[in-house]
């Protein structure tokens, strides 16, 4: 049997999504920039997946900026507002737990001579709002707080914290990656107080390389990519007509019936969890209810080291993580696990086991047993 529990990773594109995109790649696939009518045809699947993404997110599709993926969507969003709005100010705010493509562009403007605030959180992962309403200045421009942990799960309140940020400086604008959360639960940045939304398409069955920037129309932000002022100048870039048309296809599918396929996650979620912690010396990160993603669970197995059990599992078909798939092949300690105050120790022996729609109780259970068969075996190895 292949269990395939990195969904946090990648996901398996759908039949819709690979039917209209090899469509596009062999019918019609003319340059949206061109005037004739392949180009306009390749110009409606632009427009048809705005309109797609449009009514889930309630924006306007003049809000949209479609992108390579979430880095460059997180990169825009950061380095693009930043510098766009340094003369009211140089103060930023994140947290301590974000994605590297979150964290990296803030550390670039740090070397650029802007100030950086990184927020804490409680041991579930839960940035602290009172630290939060603490750090925001009247020189904040930004505050960019994750929808979704990548690596526990954590969902972050981020409507209440937006209410505390436009409370203090209504100037400030509050950027939020969404790229675990969209697809898996409701997202409406009007309404939560979003300026900036970063996804993309490879977490919701879509393909690889190719996402959207959300920028509410009252932001004052700068182009990363300068050129043939495609997305009115500001992406510039013959766009990729495929992908976006698959983005849209895999966010319509993603927000039809979302309740119950968010439902039938938490059950499997809720399972998972109540067998898992009837192995020995077994804990979780994050919350096991509701206010942990239905997709995502992190498993600390102590006394087994998590690259070990990964291949273990492996040679039996299952196919899981030892923390974000973007920085795996560094052996570097974790940030999300130091800040809710894992061990070295404890983090050596973290497993990321992410959900899919596709995924079923039977493989779960495959994947406990062969887990239970394994930690007696490694473990006794380890200890020599």
């Amino acid at each position: 049997m292949e269990v395939y529990l990195d969904n946090s990773a990648t996901t398996k594109c759908t039949d819709s999504v690979k039917e209209i995109m090899i469509q596009i790649m062999t019918e019609d696939y003319g340059n949206p920039s061109s005037l004739h009518l392949k180009g306009v045809e390749a110009e409606h699947y632009i427009k048809e997946a705005k309109e797609r993404i449009g009514r889930i997110l309630k924006a306007g599709e003049k809000e949209l900026i479609f992108t390579s993926g979430g880095t460059e969507s997180n990169n825009m969003a950061i380095i693009g507002t930043a510098t766009a709005n340094q003369r009211m100010g140089k103060h930023l705010i994140t947290t301590k737990i974000e994605h590297a493509s979150v964290i990296k562009p803030f550390q670039y403007l740090e070397e650029q001579g802007f100030e950086v605030t990184y927020l804490p959180v409680d041991s579930y992962g839960t940035i602290e709002l009172q630290a939060l309403e603490q750090a925001v200045r009247e020189d904040t421009t930004l505050v960019s707080i994750m929808h979704v942990n990548n690596e526990i799960g954590t969902i972050q309140p981020v409507e209440e914290a937006a209410r505390i940020i436009k409370r203090i400086n209504n100037r400030t604008y509050v950027h939020c990656d969404s790229i675990q959360g969209f697809g898996k639960l409701p997202v409406q940045p009007h309404k939560m107080g979003i300026d900036l939304l970063s996804v993309s398409a490879h977490k919701i069955h879509g393909p690889k390389g190719v996402g959207f920037l959300y920028i509410n129309e009252k932001v004052k932000i700068k182009p990363l990519i300068l050129g043939g002022a495609q997305q009115r100048d500001m992406r510039s870039g013959t766009e990729n007509v495929p992908g976006i048309a698959g983005l849209g296809q895999a966010a319509m599918e993603a927000y039809t019936d979302l309740d119950q396929k968010s439902r039938a996650m938490y059950q499997l979620r809720s399972y998972f969890i109540g067998q898992i912690l009837q192995l020995e010396n077994v804990s979780i990160n994050g919350y096991a209810d509701e206010r942990n993603a239905p997709h995502i669970i992190s498993v600390n197995f102590d006394g087994v080291r998590s690259e070990v059990l990964l291949h273990a599992l492996e040679e039996r078909g299952i196919y899981v993580s030892s923390g974000s798939a973007c920085a795996a092949n560094k052996r570097a300690k974790s940030a999300t696990l130091a800040a809710i105050g894992r061990s070295g120790e404890q983090a050596e022996g973290t497993i990321r086991f992410s959900f899919s729609r596709e995924t079923t109780q039977e493989q779960l259970d495959y994947c406990l047993e062969q887990i239970q068969s394994l930690l007696p075996v490694l473990r006794k190895y380890k200890r020599h």
